[in-house]
């Protein structure tokens, strides 16, 4: 039997926004796990709450109330300095709209995340990176000389430079033509063969069938959870079991 650790855990996570005395309910009350190693895709429609809960998750942003476990420790109550730690030694982001420095090569866009932590050794850390996304004869670009399916690929290397716990892919492939899509989907898909944990924020369910199971969201709250039965393969744009 596979072995698995709970690495994230909810418990009625809720979220309002209060602007000149306007309460704005987003999150309602939402419980899941999510183990080491897995592929989530969390999917909604506009207004459902998954950008919030991604932010969240990704320590951006804290909740309301309720709890939220990471790990095993209780990280609801965190100041900004000590979720700014966490999320530069545990995260990495891959946004819709990729978030590179212009007129900047591909090694210091990669390297930049290094910048905030302790360890040494960027250099070989930047070029391993680079590589695992099939760039090194790019790596001296600038960013405005990629095209957006290369600058997506640079963005998953820079999530990946820092060794994180956890990728989040938000919205990956919206800015991108079927091609290049499928191409960075079947980066993630080999991520999380090497064991990566994904967790994907899509609306669109072609996308998050790639995942191994979905979580949709609906007006704030948990519809559905379930295991994908049959899972995209971008690499041969077929369903795999």
């Amino acid at each position: 039997m596979k072995k698995t650790k709970t690495l994230i855990r909810t418990e009625e996570i809720k979220k309002e926004y209060v602007n000149d005395e306007v309460v704005t309910k987003v999150l309602h009350g939402v419980s899941f796990e999510i183990q080491k190693g897995e592929f989530v895709a969390i999917m909604g429609p506009s207004g459902s709450g998954k950008s919030t809960l991604m932010h969240i998750l990704g320590f951006l942003d804290t909740s309301s109330s309720g709890k939220f476990l990471f790990k095993g420790h209780d990280v609801s109550n965190l100041d900004d300095d000590q979720l700014a730690q966490i999320r530069n030694e545990e995260v990495g982001f891959v946004f819709q709209s990729f978030n590179l420095l212009p007129k900047t090569s591909v090694y210091n866009n990669v390297k930049l995340p290094l910048f905030y932590g302790k360890e040494t050794g960027h250099d070989q850390k930047v070029k391993n990176a680079v590589k695992a996304v099939g760039l090194t004869h790019r790596i001296n670009n600038l960013s405005n000389q990629l095209s957006g399916g290369e600058k997506q690929r640079v963005a998953i290397a820079r999530a990946l430079v820092t060794n994180p716990s956890i990728i989040f892919a938000d919205e990956p492939t919206g800015n991108l033509d079927t091609k290049s899509g499928q191409a960075i989907m079947e980066i993630l898909e080999d991520l999380h063969d090497l064991g990566h944990t994904i967790i994907l924020v899509t609306h669109e369910s072609d996308t998050a069938n790639h995942a191994e199971r979905i979580i949709l969201l609906r007006d704030g709250l948990i519809e559905s959870d379930r295991a994908v039965d049959q899972r995209r393969s971008a690499k041969d744009g077929e369903l795999k079991k």
